[in-house]
C-alpha cells in the first residue's frame, strides 16, 4: 500500500522533498560553523543582563569588572575567556558561564572558602584550608572564624576536617593554638579542650555526650581533655 502510495506522487515532488531533507540536515550539521556568527551579529541578543551566583565574600562588581563586557557583545560570544577571567580571581575557585536568551549571562562561581582568622602585625588575615590568604577584609566583611597561629598546619587541617564532617560543631571553635609540642588547645564558648595535634573531628564530636550528662547533672566544665585514648576527662571550677 505504501509503494502504491510513492507511485502516486509526482517524481518532481519526491526529488523536492529529498533535497529539503538534505539541506535541513546539512544546516543542523554545520551549524557550529554559521550559526555563532549569524546570531551574534543580531542586535536581539545582544547583552542586556549579568546575573551572579555564588559569590558571597566576593563582590559581583569586582567581576563584573574583570569580564569587561558591555551592551554592544553578544550572548554567543566565546565564553571561554571570560570564566577564566573570573576564575583568575584569587577568591574564585571555579567559574562557569552559561546563557539565557535572548540577552543574559548567568555567572555561577565557586569560592575558596574562608576557613580560619590569623593574626599579623596589620591585624587579622584571612585564610583557606591550605593557608594561602585571601582577599577578604575582616574589619569590612563579617567572618566568624577560628584564630590560630600563623604558619599552623596541624590546625588548618583540623579545622578543615572539622567543617567537613561536623559544621556545627566547628561553628563553636573560636580559636586553636599549641600548648605544648604536640599538643592543641581549643577555646569553645564557656571552656577550653586539651588534644593532641592529630586529633580527628571523631573524636571531638566525643565532647557532645560530655556536654549533655554534666547539663543533665547541672554542672559546668571549665576544660575538657582528649589527650588520653578512650577517655575524656572533664574538668570542673
Amino acid at each position: 500500500m505504501i509503494d502504491e502510495a510513492l507511485d502516486r506522487v509526482p517524481r518532481w515532488r519526491r526529488v523536492v522533498r529529498a533535497v529539503a531533507i538534505a539541506s535541513g540536515v546539512l544546516l543542523v550539521v554545520t551549524a557550529p560553523w554559521w550559526g555563532r556568527p549569524v546570531l551574534s551579529s543580531m542586535s536581539f541578543f545582544r547583552v542586556r543582563d549579568i546575573e551572579f551566583h555564588g559569590a558571597r565574600y566576593v563582590s559581583a562588581a569586582e567581576l563584573l569588572e574583570r569580564m569587561a563586557v558591555d551592551t554592544l557583545q553578544s550572548v554567543w560570544m566565546d565564553l571561554g575567556p571570560l570564566e577564566e577571567r573570573v576564575a583568575g580571581h584569587s577568591q574564585v575557585r571555579e567559574a562557569r558561564i552559561e546563557r539565557r536568551l535572548p540577552g543574559t549571562l548567568v555567572v555561577r562561581v565557586s569560592e575558596n572558602l574562608p576557613l580560619a582568622l590569623v593574626s599579623g602585625r596589620g591585624g587579622f588575615a584571612v585564610v583557606d584550608a591550605s593557608g594561602r590568604q585571601l582577599p577578604i577584609d575582616p574589619s569590612r566583611t563579617t567572618v566568624d572564624l577560628p584564630i590560630i597561629a600563623a604558619g599552623d598546619s596541624g590546625s588548618l587541617r583540623l579545622l578543615a576536617e572539622l567543617r567537613r564532617e561536623n559544621p556545627p560543631l566547628f561553628e563553636r571553635v573560636s580559636e586553636v593554638r599549641r600548648s605544648g609540642r604536640d599538643e592543641l588547645l581549643l577555646r569553645f564558648e564557656t571552656y577550653r579542650v586539651r588534644a593532641m595535634d592529630d586529633v580527628t573531628a571523631a573524636r571531638l564530636a566525643e565532647l557532645l555526650p560530655v556536654e549533655e550528662d554534666l547539663a543533665r547533672r547541672q554542672l559546668r566544665a571549665v576544660e575538657i581533655d582528649l589527650r588520653y585514648r578512650d577517655q575524656v576527662i572533664a574538668r570542673l571550677p
